[in-house]
C-alpha cells in the first residue's frame, strides 16, 4: 500500500463530537460505510430524529453532491450482527474509526481490521461517558483528546497519538466540546495516515492512573458555595450545557425562588456572610474567593446577563444561594 493510497474507511459514530473528524477523513480517504445509531423519539413532539451523524450524511445524499454523497448510512441498534461484518467485508474497509458511537465492538467485528476511538480526553485520566465534563468539574488546567485502539475495557486501549489544550476559565463543557472536536480531526489523520505506511506505533495506558468520568444525572445539576471559587467555577460551567446548573435562592425576607447559572467568572471582591451569599453586583462567596454571576435564568424565562435580570427581578444583597435539593422541580 502506498502512502499516497486512499483508504477505505468505515465511520462509526452518532454524537456532534465526531462531525469535524468525519469530513476531514472524507477529504483524504474513500468513507465508504458510516454506521450510527437508528432514528429516536426526541423533543417535546417526540419526533424520530437521526443522529447529528446520520442527518450529516443523509443532508449529501438529498443533495446528490458534497464529501458523503456516495457513502453507504447504516442505522442499527446491533454494530455485530452478522449482516453487518459481512457488509464491512463486501465493501472492503480496511480501517474503521469510532467517535461517540455508543456501542461496543465485539471481538469478530474487530477481527483483522485497524480500528481506533477518539476519546475527549487525555487518557488515562477520565476513562468513560463524560470525560469533558468530568475535567472541568474536577478543576483540572487542561484536557484534551487521545486517538486510541478498542479495547475489552472501556476506554483501556493502547495510545496511538494525543493533543493536549488549556481549559479555558470563560467556557462550558459544551464549548470546550466543540473545541476538542476540532482538536481530535489531525491526531486521527495522523494515525491513518502512519498505518498506512505501516510505522503505527503505541503507548500502553498506566492503569494506576486511570480515573473514572462517570455518566451525568441530574441529581448533579447544582452547585455547593462552600468550595473554593475556582472549583465552583468548573463545576458550574462543567454542568452546562447538560445537565445545568440550579441553585435554590433564599432572600433575607425568606423568600425562596429558583435561578438557574449559566456562565460566571472568579473575582478577588469577597462578601459578607456565609458562602453563597449575593453581594453587591452579583458576586457570590465562596469558600475561598468569590464568584460573579455573568448569565442566569429564571426557570420558564430565558437566559439574560445577571444585570438585566436584576432590572426586572431582582435578588436582593444577601441573598443566599445553596444547593437545589434532590427532588426540587426544575
Amino acid at each position: 500500500m502506498s502512502a499516497g493510497t486512499r483508504l477505505r474507511v468505515a465511520f462509526l459514530g452518532s454524537g456532534a463530537f465526531g462531525l469535524p473528524t468525519l469530513e476531514a477523513i472524507a477529504e483524504v480517504h474513500d468513507v465508504v460505510l458510516v454506521i450510527s445509531q437508528p432514528d429516536r423519539p426526541a423533543g417535546r413532539g417526540r419526533k424520530s430524529t437521526g443522529t447529528p451523524i446520520s442527518e450529516r450524511v443523509l443532508e449529501d445524499h438529498e443533495r446528490s453532491e458534497g464529501l458523503l454523497a456516495g457513502t453507504e448510512l447504516l442505522r442499527t441498534d446491533d454494530v455485530n450482527a452478522p449482516e453487518v461484518l459481512d457488509r464491512l467485508a463486501e465493501l472492503q474497509t480496511e480501517a474503521m474509526v469510532v467517535i461517540a458511537f455508543g456501542q461496543k465492538l465485539g471481538a469478530a467485528l474487530l477481527d483483522g481490521r485497524f480500528a481506533v476511538n477518539l476519546h475527549a480526553s487525555l487518557l488515562p485520566r477520565w476513562r468513560g461517558a463524560a470525560p469533558i465534563n468530568r475535567a472541568m468539574m474536577a478543576g483540572d488546567p487542561e484536557t484534551g483528546v487521545s486517538v486510541i485502539s478498542l479495547a475489552d475495557r472501556m476506554d483501556a486501549g493502547a495510545v496511538h497519538a494525543t493533543r493536549s489544550t488549556v481549559i479555558d476559565a470563560a467556557e462550558t463543557a459544551g464549548e470546550l466540546h466543540d473545541r476538542l472536536a476540532t482538536l481530535g480531526v489531525d491526531p486521527v489523520l495522523e494515525v491513518l495516515d502512519r498505518w498506512r505506511a505501516r510505522e503505527t506505533r503505541t503507548v500502553p495506558q498506566d492503569e494506576l492512573a486511570a480515573t473514572p468520568a462517570a455518566k451525568l444525572s441530574k441529581a448533579e445539576a447544582t452547585v455547593d458555595f462552600s468550595e473554593s471559587s475556582s472549583l465552583v467555577r468548573g463545576l458550574i460551567h462543567g454542568l452546562i450545557p447538560w445537565p445545568g446548573c440550579q441553585v435554590e435562592a433564599v432572600s433575607p425576607d425568606g423568600d425562596s425562588r429558583l435561578l438557574r447559572i449559566h456562565r460566571v467568572q472568579e473575582v478577588p471582591e469577597s462578601t459578607d456572610g456565609l458562602p453563597g451569599t449575593i453581594g453587591d453586583g452579583g458576586v457570590v462567596g465562596c469558600r475561598s474567593g468569590s464568584i460573579k454571576l455573568l448569565e442566569v435564568q429564571i426557570p420558564g424565562g430565558r437566559a439574560m446577563s445577571w444585570e438585566d435580570l436584576q432590572r426586572g427581578r431582582p435578588f436582593p444583597a444577601g441573598t443566599i444561594l445553596r444547593p437545589r435539593s434532590a427532588g426540587t422541580s426544575t
